[in-house]
């Protein structure tokens, strides 16, 4: 295989994709999946014309993409923007579909990744951002899957765990972008709660009314964003809170306490905190001591370290930062927010510009980019 050539091909392709008019993030993406599969096939059948057959493939791979888009979107058409409290109507076939992508042939991050890609409709950068891989990794994890599948019976569908684990992924896609994919998300979830009696599909559900419930007042009237301290609790959906909290309620009665319905429970004390500064922070701290039991997953330990800093005071919670792995995203912004709570802000202002080069969205890095100046601005004073 010549690395190569293949590197030396890729923006020519690119650029033909682009000029037929297909989006630039949309083009690269189809050229990722075209270099991923001549890695596969070129060396036992190397092409003729690599810059043709790579054109050809990437071209095939896009029009893949669009169909699946197209029907994703059609099916949020059927909903409100708005989720609408109580039984969800049925009529599609969608919540079916996450259970054969989920198939037991695949190991569940592959199950996710090829739900997410072909029925969630999102890209492979942002599955890979969603699983803190290089997008490069995803794009070959999700090449394996399609092949494991291509040819099997979907006729056995996959576990409730890994279909829940698709529709958060995608749900928290939506809760940072498009309001309608968050809305199909809990669409489905309603559905799924509605067919399974089961603790965590309820957690899910009450997880994601209440990160909904806050959506109207995440941003600025000119699409800042707003940090959750600073956000007007008028303009949240106590509707969806008393739901999302009964839901939870219900659930953690049973006694099987899983990942989501402990995130639900923080999201829960966020919501029923009538100011910030009235936020219970010992609780929430106990919460993700139970999330990080249940999941061993660093993120949890990341945000552990900003609820220690809230209840105990910046330097503990410095100190549970000092645990964290410092390459996971927005480890920099929790650094930089709680070295300005402990009055280092030279230090803070040049963690805060820092992580805003590291941002995944435009939102971030302008967010942090302000404080950084805000930081600035005050040491001069």
């Amino acid at each position: 295989m010549d690395e190569t050539l293949l590197r030396s091909l890729t923006p020519s392709v690119l650029g033909i994709l682009v000029r037929r008019g297909i989006d630039f993030a949309a083009a690269e993406d189809a050229v990722q999946d075209a270099l991923v599969e001549a890695v596969r096939v070129w060396p036992a059948d190397p092409p003729r014309d690599p810059k043709g057959w790579l054109t050809t493939v990437a071209w095939r791979r896009f029009l893949d993409a669009a169909r699946a888009d197209a029907a994703r979107r059609r099916r949020e058409d059927l909903v409100e923007d708005e989720p609408a409290p109580g039984p969800a109507p049925t009529g599609d076939d969608t919540l079916q579909l996450y259970f054969l992508c989920a198939h037991p042939s695949l190991t569940p991050s592959s199950a996710v990744a090829l739900t997410l890609r072909v029925v969630g409709g999102l890209t492979t950068r942002q599955i890979a951002h969603a699983y803190l891989v290089p997008e490069a990794t995803m794009a070959q994890r999700i090449s394996r899957a399609k092949r494991t599948v291509s040819g099997l019976r979907f006729d056995r569908p996959g576990d409730v765990a890994t279909v829940l684990r698709v529709l958060y992924l995608v749900f928290n896609e939506g809760y940072s972008g498009a309001v309608n994919l968050a809305a199909e998300a809990i669409r489905l979830t309603r559905q799924l709660a509605a067919a399974i009696d089961h603790p965590e599909v309820a957690g899910l559900l009450a997880l994601m009314l209440l990160h909904h419930a806050r959506r109207a007042a995440r941003t600025a009237p000119d699409g800042s964003l707003v940090p959750l301290a600073e956000q007007d609790r008028s303009r949240w959906d106590t509707r969806s809170i008393a739901e999302g909290v009964e839901i939870l309620q219900a659930a953690l009665a049973r006694d099987q306490l899983g990942e989501f319905q402990a995130q639900a429970a923080i999201a829960a004390l966020h919501a029923d905190a009538p100011t910030a500064a009235e936020t219970d922070w010992v609780q929430i701290v106990e919460w993700y001591d139970e999330l990080a039991r249940l999941t061993g997953n660093p993120v949890v330990r990341l945000n552990r370290a900003v609820a220690v800093g809230e209840a105990d005071g910046p330097r503990a919670g410095l100190t549970a930062l000092a645990a964290v792995d410092d390459a996971l995203p927005r480890y920099t912004a929790v650094a930089a927010y709680l070295r300005e709570r402990d009055g280092d802000l030279a230090t803070a202002a040049r963690l805060y510009a820092e992580a805003a080069r590291q941002a995944p969205n435009l939102a971030e890095r302008d967010h942090l980019t302000r404080q950084a100046a805000r930081l600035n601005t005050l040491g001069r004073h």
